[in-house]
């Protein structure tokens, strides 16, 4: 498997208009042309507004798929820009349902490795003024994905990212749909998914939570995001 950086971007905190007021957030991202480069907290230029549920090394980049830009084209009812999600990579070539958990890549020098979905969260439903966009997301199971940096190096759009060492058993949909979708009333995929030990320990814990209570219906789509 090889996918396509279509685009990279990166942005830094502004006011984001919400409910009459604004938060601060950096899911509004810039294009970048050339070489980038990516280190174990993320791509040079990028920032987080909040950083303790947003960043870190197991989210130091995030990806979401071209494939998608049709479908949610189609639900807003605008043309959509590439980092119309906050993604740091749009990818063409991969998506949930075929990213693994602990898949090893190697993105232009760097080589790095999937570690959970994006959870997707309200400033979505914010950028977009489409308070149900998330719910959307999530049930969809099509929200993207967060990398964690094995080996840093540089990227830029153009580049490849080349399968070095493929995990097995659980995708990033498998997590998604254990997480958000008919999946958490299935005590088998839940515990393959808490039993995958690539996957980011923050996530592992919230689907444990699920898990102990019977994975009951998630009200708030939190788990991450931008």
């Amino acid at each position: 498997m090889s996918a396509e950086i279509v685009s990279l971007q990166v942005g830094r905190p502004a006011p984001l208009p919400w409910r009459g007021g604004s938060v601060p957030s950096a899911i509004v991202k810039t294009p970048v042309a050339g070489r980038v480069a990516l280190g174990p907290l993320g791509l040079a230029g990028d920032e987080q507004a909040d950083r303790a549920v947003h960043g870190g090394p197991d989210k130091a980049v995030c990806c979401y798929p071209v494939e998608h830009r049709a479908r949610w084209e189609a639900e807003l009812g605008v043309a959509l820009p590439h980092g119309a999600f906050g993604e740091n990579l749009s990818t063409h070539g991969l998506v949930e349902a075929a990213a693994g958990i602990g898949d090893v890549l190697r993105a232009g020098t760097a080589v790095v490795q999937v570690s959970q979905p994006r959870g997707p969260c309200y400033k979505l439903a914010a950028r977009w003024g489409h308070r149900t966009l998330p719910g959307l997301m999530a049930r969809a199971g099509i929200s993207g994905w967060y990398l964690r940096v094995l080996e840093p190096g540089e990227v830029g759009a153009g580049d490849t990212l080349e399968l070095l060492e493929a995990a097995g058993g659980v995708t990033v949909a498998d997590v998604m749909d254990a997480t958000y979708g008919d999946g958490r009333r299935d005590a088998a995929l839940i515990r393959r998914v808490l039993d995958s030990e690539a996957l980011a320990a923050s996530w592992h814990e919230s689907l444990l939570g699920l898990w102990r209570r019977r994975a009951l219906p998630v009200r708030d789509f939190g788990v991450g995001g931008d």
